[in-house]
């Protein structure tokens, strides 16, 4: 029993807050279980946890059939999972449970290696849910969360979106009565939708199409009201009052009555190994997005997270998934939408939620039996529709259209070929992203003033020099293989479109370079041969101190001058002016000929500016 003593100002006992630490979101303290649980906000927390009921229960029966499992799967997956991941989370508003996304995944996958309902697919999804715990725990340990972020919003929308309208099918076919295989590929199922109109339901459609609308006006009209238990008790009486199920159709059927049992997946090492790729789409896929909305939430309610305590979280969930007949356990955006409208700020309603579930395994199954499908269908594809990112296609269209067409191929070859390709894939393109724009940083010749506040201004024409004989160039960007090439290039160029008077000095402002690698070195040497066959010193600036030692080590800086400043290094290499010169500008004898390129427009802004080259 979890006994909590409640004071009258003070968090519970339970939820001793922690402080924000290292960049990585780490905290210094220790946050406890219930973090932010107060006497004053005991009621509405518990009354969050009520509805939370009412809206996961229903939702976990339609994603288990999502992922061809019964419906004690999902029922199970808010017990013991939802417990653990409530207790472990540093997140004090993200709900744990399985969602469409990761159902998908699971019908997709497991489906290929057993038959759908069967109990080896069960316990192959059982394996899967525990591979994917694993996987989580050890992200945590070694501290990977960061991989997650190479899968970009573009990749994420476009991997989403395509499970979402794969799962709609299947959803649209429950609501029609049509009988299709949800375990098939996309093109599969819309063919056997089609062959299957014949033999359309006509009470499945009514009850279906009433759904929808209720879902859909009443969410609109009274948001915070649970439409999808609702739905579910209305169509449950209809069907039972009018024994629309002898007329064909299809309901949710006996539910067996008991709480979950530990038990353990026995498979061959051949199904897990087939296992893991599809666990490792589960995984990156649940640590994007339980990252991203966990991070949003927490700086939206001013309280601090643990991104690596979340993927712990997300871990001992899954594992406990595994080991009590359930599957994958993800992030539920939605229903953290939901807390989050209920003024829910803590985790009490998650184990509200599983102390309402267990009651009904124990004393309710039997009001299951009779639940139509074509309703839990209906509940199912409004869920999902926003997951399809209509809205967020367009965005992209109209901001970039590069990433635009990074979600469209990622959505169609999720869809059209699979959700392990469109994983794959995914990281492909997002490497590719990040090569093209890091194979085109900014590469800047600078004006005399060094002043990080006016590197912004005009752009200096081809041709233009820093300081007479002198150019600065500026590389805003660690060198690495995709750029190392260009920026030694770009450098040459900066030198040849001068003219005369001649460079004899070149100097590389390293403020922004933090990193090299050796394809880079290796450009670096060609352009330090180049210069000394042209009879230019290279000299270096700002070099940061921590990147210091590492591009000593690569050989880009070694006994060339290092100055602190760009001014340093102009006035360290700018010849003194003889006495001659001197007499002639005091007594304005100089032509246009002693001025150096620009110099009038250096004169009058002394700042910097940028000429990418």
């Amino acid at each position: 029993m979890l006994v909590v003593a409640i004071t009258e100002s003070a968090p519970l006992a339970l939820g001793a807050r922690c402080t924000r630490g290292s960049a990585d979101g780490e905290g210094v303290g220790v946050q406890k279980p219930l973090a932010g649980l107060h006497r004053r906000n005991l009621a509405r927390e518990l009354l969050a946890g009520v509805t939370l009921i009412a809206i996961a229960i229903p939702l976990n029966i339609g994603y288990a059939q999502i992922a061809g499992l019964p419906a004690t799967a999902g029922l199970y997956a808010l017990v013991v999972p939802t417990i653990l991941y409530a207790l472990v989370v540093s997140s004090r508003q993200v709900v744990g449970s399985p969602d469409a996304a990761a159902a998908a995944l699971v019908a997709s996958s497991v489906g290929g290696l057993a038959v759908a309902g069967s109990a080896n697919y069960a316990t192959l999804a059982m394996a899967q849910a525990v591979i994917c715990g694993v996987l989580f725990a050890a992200l945590a340990v070694f501290k990977l969360g960061f991989l997650a972020n190479f899968l970009s919003k573009p990749i994420l929308v476009g991997f989403v979106g395509g499970l979402a309208l794969g799962i709609l099918v299947s959803q649209l076919a429950k609501m029609l009565g049509v009988h299709i295989d949800s375990g098939a590929e996309f093109i599969e199922k819309t063919g056997q939708l089609v062959a299957g109109l014949g033999t359309v339901n006509g009470w499945s459609v009514a009850i279906a199409a009433a759904s929808v609308a209720v879902l859909l006006i009443g969410r609109r009209l009274l948001p915070a009201v649970p439409w999808a238990l609702i739905v579910l008790v209305i169509a449950t009486v209809v069907v039972v009052s009018t024994r629309a199920d002898q007329a064909g159709v299809n309901v949710l059927g006996e539910v067996p009555a008991g709480p979950p049992t530990l038990t353990w997946p026995v498979i061959s090492w051949a199904e897990w190994l087939a296992l893991v790729p599809s666990a490792i789409a589960i995984t990156m896929v649940t640590v994007a997005e339980g990252l991203l909305v966990a991070r949003s939430y927490a700086d939206k309610r001013h309280y601090p997270t643990s991104p690596n305590r979340d993927l712990l979280a997300f871990g001992v969930a899954n594992i406990a998934a595994g080991a009590s007949a359930s599957f994958s356990v993800g992030s539920s955006t939605s229903r953290t939408a939901a807390m989050d409208q209920a003024g829910s700020r803590t985790q009490l309603p998650s184990l509200i939620l599983a102390g309402g579930t267990l009651l009904l395994l124990l004393f309710g199954t039997a009001l299951l039996a009779d639940i139509p499908s074509p309703a839990i269908g209906a509940i199912v594809a409004v869920a999902i529709l926003p997951l399809l990112g209509i809205r967020d296609f367009v965005a992209l269209w109209r901001l970039d259209r590069f990433e635009f067409w990074i979600a469209a191929v990622c959505f169609l070859v999720t869809l059209l070929i699979g959700s392990i390709p469109g994983i794959l894939v995914a990281f492909v393109l997002a490497l590719v992203n990040l090569a093209k724009r890091a194979a085109n940083p900014a590469i800047d010749v600078l004006a005399r003033n060094d002043n990080p506040a006016d590197s912004l201004l005009d752009e200096a024409p081809a041709g233009a020099v820093t300081a007479p004989g002198i150019i600065v160039v500026r590389m805003a960007a660690p060198l690495f293989f995709a750029n190392g090439t260009i920026f030694t290039e770009s450098v040459k160029k900066a030198v040849t479109s001068v003219g005369q008077p001649a460079v004899r000095h070149v100097v590389i402002d390293m403020e922004a370079v933090t990193d090299v690698d050796v394809t880079a070195a290796e450009a670096f040497d060609g352009l330090r041969d180049w210069l000394d066959q042209h009879h230019i010193r290279l000299s270096f600036s700002r070099v940061r101190s921590g990147a210091l030692p590492r591009l000593r080590h690569f050989g880009i800086i070694r006994d060339a001058p290092v100055y602190p400043t760009n001014r340093d290094a102009i006035a360290a290499l700018t010849p003194r002016e003889r006495w001659t010169d001197k007499l002639r500008h005091r007594f304005g004898l100089a032509t246009h000929l002693d001025d150096p390129p620009h110099s009038k427009r250096h004169a009058q802004s002394d700042n910097i500016t940028n000429r990418s080259v």
